[in-house]
């Protein structure tokens, strides 16, 4: 996932990066001039993907009326499908120079890529097609690899990038490792002419993985769920859960990612709106329907879901557990009352299908996954 700026700027501060004094307006009626850094300033609009610039979402204010100004515009706005999240409002850095400094991990290579060029900013990427191109290599995943790549990257250039790019990456290294990220990025790097530096914009993105082992990163998603709501919500519940269709008619109660999104698919190739996305994990229920109880819970809220389709593939679940921990939970949730499609497959299915044969009317049953999407799609 990618932090939003204002946080990758307040994690990268705590780990000694140099980043504009800045803080984040969530309302308008909050932000005073005493509560802002010093003037002027730019307006950020919070939203998890590039391009703000060029929406005209990063905007420059000389005044606190007109930094109320653009945070009212952005209010509401929303960038590809995004909205913004409240604005970061940050003390305006000119007179540098702009770099580009960024690490990333290449699973093909099972190594990070660490990149640098002497010019940063909105149009980075057109830059491999100019002399002063990015220069990149390939190391390790440690830090002190990192670091090495990055002094070897930093030779290359002239004073005083060669300065700011060496004490950048070494910086970001420590960052990048210990919050296992997938990619860091700054752009611009600002420099100043004695090679002093500071993170213009930073992007950070991680592995979601690691958030329950992080103790710098589960209390920043905890502490800001309205801007992280999914990822907030596989915290608190270890289950990876989004909405995808406020809209959609038919509810899945699925297991495995990559299946539940080929479900996904393929529903939507028929014309049908499934509500959500889920991969309750089967196998972590260990006798427990808590998890299916939330699930059925939250589709149940669907306005619009005329149906529930349920994809399990038992590898360590029996599917008879499966069966008895299905009807408790839709016991639980009575006002969940539309119709569920259970495809079943795995070990224990004659006893799951007697079990909700015997206990549960309002559930069909069928192993053969193309038919199950069928009987869901007739209803929704």
């Amino acid at each position: 996932m990618n932090l939003l700026e204002h946080d990758a700027k307040v994690l990268a501060a705590a780990y000694g990066l140099r980043v504009p004094a800045g803080v984040l307006a969530e309302t308008i009626d909050r932000v005073s001039e005493a509560a802002l850094p010093p003037g002027p300033w730019i307006v950020k609009a919070q939203v998890p993907l590039g391009g703000r610039g060029k929406a005209g979402l990063i905007q420059p204010a000389a005044t606190i009326d007109e930094v109320k100004t653009h945070l009212r515009a952005m209010s509401g706005v929303s960038l590809r499908g995004h909205p913004v999240r409240g604005c970061r409002i940050e003390t305006r850095v000119s007179a540098v120079a702009e770099a580009y400094v960024g690490m990333l991990i290449d699973p093909a290579q099972a190594a990070v890529r660490v990149l640098a060029s002497e010019r940063g900013g909105v149009d980075i990427e057109a830059i491999n097609t100019n002399k002063a191109s990015v220069r990149s290599t390939l190391c390790a995943p440690t830090r002190a690899a990192i670091e090495s790549a990055g002094h070897e990257l930093a030779a290359t250039m002239r004073t005083p990038f060669r300065e700011a790019i060496r004490s950048a990456t070494a910086q970001l290294a420590r960052l990048f490792i210990e919050c296992e990220a997938t990619l860091a990025e700054i752009n611009p790097l600002f420099v100043q002419a004695d090679g002093t530096w500071l993170a213009g914009d930073f992007k950070l993105a991680l592995d979601e993985s690691a958030f329950e082992r992080l103790d710098a990163i589960r209390p920043l998603i905890e502490g800001r769920k309205a801007a992280y709501p999914d990822v907030a919500l596989k915290l608190a519940t270890g289950f990876d859960y989004v909405e995808v269709d406020s809209m959609g008619t038919i509810g899945l109660l699925t297991t495995g990612a990559g299946l539940s999104m080929k479900l996904i698919d393929e529903l939507r190739a028929k014309g049908k709106r499934p509500f959500n996305f889920v991969d309750v994990r089967s196998g972590q229920l260990r006798g427990n329907p808590t998890r299916l109880i939330q699930v059925l819970s939250w589709i149940s809220r669907g306005p619009q879901v005329k149906v529930v389709l349920v994809n399990i593939f038992a590898g360590i679940t029996h599917l008879g557990e499966f069966a008895r921990l299905l009807v408790d939970a839709l016991e639980a949730v009575p006002a969940l009352k539309v119709p569920v499609v259970a495809r079943l497959i795995g070990n224990g299915f004659e006893e799951a299908r007697s079990i909700l044969a015997r206990e549960a009317e309002q559930v069909m049953v069928e192993q053969d996954l193309a038919k199950a999407i069928e009987i869901a799609a007739s209803y929704g």
